[in-house]
């Protein structure tokens, strides 16, 4: 395994995370704390330790296995949740972005993570002006003053353009999670000079795009049950799988795996401190974990900050 700087923070993480949307059942999987637990200890083999999970991924569900799998040695992982969203059911939440609301679910979250802190705790896709609302943004850096959270973070909706991410001083944030993939380049004229800039860090969210570029699928693959990709266009699906033939032909060196390369593809830009790509399975961590291995992949970027 590799480590990078989170930007200007003290902390010092694997370039591959573990993302934990899946733990929440809406990957088409109910994961038991027995699985959990034998993820978490592969990552251990493995050297993963930055974790990314959120309030919404079930309620507090993934909180509450990653709580269970962690509990001994809490202190040698970087945990980042966020705030924003109450869950309801299968692709089903609501926006609670109160102030009031960020001091109820932090509570649940250090609840459900077994633990008094998060070493980052991360808006979680908000508006715009929900973003600029003082009050909100002065809660998150109370509970940084109270320990409660170590850092701030501002995971940001969709790829629209980058209001948010040149606020980030004045609302102290210190990381920003996107999303970027080998089909969805454009944080790299939107965020990432600012990060760069600024030295924040940056957690690529969706490296894989969603599983279409885990080489496991082509054109005409369809998705149904509790598979939240049920949910996309049959005609966007293909159109993606037909550009992600078109990446494996040209692009992908032989032998290698392309979710492999796919994850090292996106470490290559200076900017990006740790992908977090989502896993099912033991396998998957450490499928994962090898993506750090290749030539591509270097540990801290010498030129990634200014001064």
């Amino acid at each position: 395994m590799k480590y990078r700087s989170l930007g200007k923070t003290n902390l010092r993480v694997s370039v591959i995370g573990i993302g934990t949307w899946q733990l929440g059942g809406e990957w088409g999987k109910d994961f038991t704390q027995s699985e959990v637990d034998a993820m978490f200890d592969a990552c251990r083999g493995v050297g993963i330790n930055l974790i990314d999970t959120a309030e919404c991924y079930g309620d507090h569900t993934s909180e509450r296995l990653i709580g269970g799998a962690i509990q001994r040695d809490r202190d040698k992982w970087v945990v980042a949740t966020k705030f924003g969203h109450q869950f309801h059911g299968h692709m089903k939440r609501t926006d609670e972005r109160s102030p009031a609301d960020v001091l109820k679910q932090l509570e649940e979250s250090l609840k459900a993570l077994r633990t008094d802190h998060v070493d980052l705790l991360q808006y979680h896709s908000i508006a715009d002006e929900e973003f600029e609302n003082e009050a909100l943004q002065q809660t998150l850096i109370k509970l940084k003053q109270q320990g409660k959270v170590r850092h701030i973070g501002n995971s940001i909706r969709g790829n629209a353009d980058d209001r948010q991410t040149k606020q980030s001083e004045k609302a102290q944030v210190e990381t920003l999670q996107v999303i970027y993939n080998r089909l969805d380049r454009r944080p790299e004229t939107r965020d990432f000079p600012y990060a760069i800039e600024h030295r924040l860090g940056v957690l690529a969210r969706v490296p894989l795009a969603s599983g279409y570029l885990s080489g496991k699928y082509k054109p005409g693959a369809h998705f149904g049950g509790n598979d939240f990709r049920a949910t996309h266009k049959q005609e966007e699906i293909d159109r993606k799988l037909r550009e992600v033939e078109r990446i494996a032909k040209e692009e992908v060196p032989a032998g290698v795996p392309m979710a492999q390369w796919a994850l090292a593809w996106c470490l290559q830009h200076p900017a990006v401190s740790c992908v977090i790509p989502g896993c099912k399975s033991v396998e998957q961590v450490k499928s994962n974990a090898a993506a750090a291995e290749l030539p591509m992949v270097r540990a801290d970027h010498p030129q990634a900050w200014k001064g």
